[in-house]
């Protein structure tokens, strides 16, 4: 159902189906669709709420139809993820698209999330499907495992998926070595086994700076 076409396009084949969306992300579509805006990032009003509360921001639309519908933000970089039943961790920018097969939610991150001002939580992405996330510039696919654990600089943090445990670390970040950080910094440690997705290039925000 999902599909790239270069890098930075999603196309999605529905054949009476339905796919969530990134709000205004379509680029172009043939056959017949329609286009719901979706409140609370797909979730109702409790998943509204809970956006609010927490500032994490997400902005859905539900597309279905008959037809191909391609979508892209900004010239990102897009890569597909699968879910058999796992859970995939997403800053909320960063998620393009889901399939009606996957739930999407919020879930307690802690200090990283305060310290971005994106709020206590991040989206999560349940069930058997396919995701669509974004990166400024290709993403890079990390592998972490009992031997190897990884540490991601969390302006770079895109998502993470497996049997992850998150810890946060004051210290150096890449960013001091640039002279460009300030204050207390501190670092994502993930440790167990899964995947991290990260990006190279850092978002707009106080980041690793708290």
């Amino acid at each position: 159902m999902f599909r790239l076409q270069g890098s930075k396009v999603l196309a999605v084949d529905m054949t009476g189906d339905a796919v969530k969306a990134k709000n205004g992300s379509m680029v172009a579509y043939d056959g017949r669709m329609d286009f719901k805006k979706l409140t609370g990032g797909g979730e109702g009003i409790r998943g509204m709420v809970t956006r609010r509360i927490t500032g994490e921001q997400m902005t859905l639309m539900e597309v279905k139809g008959h037809g191909t519908c391609w979508f892209a933000d900004r010239a990102s970089e897009i890569n597909l993820v699968d879910l058999r039943g796992d859970k995939l961790f997403v800053e909320s920018s960063n998620l393009l698209a889901t399939d009606s097969g996957l739930r999407t939610g919020t879930s307690f991150t802690g200090l990283r999330g305060a310290s971005q001002g994106n709020g206590l939580f991040t989206t999560t992405v349940e069930g058997h499907g396919q995701a669509a996330i974004m990166s400024e510039g290709p993403a890079v696919v990390l592998r972490v495992s009992g031997q190897y654990p990884l540490t991601v600089d969390p302006g770079a943090y895109v998502a993470h998926q497996g049997n992850l445990r998150q810890s946060f670390q004051s210290g150096v970040t890449f960013r001091t070595f640039l002279g460009e950080g300030g204050g207390e910094a501190f670092q994502i440690r993930f440790e167990g086994d899964g995947i991290v997705y990260v990006q190279p290039s850092e978002r707009n925000s106080i980041a690793g700076d708290v």
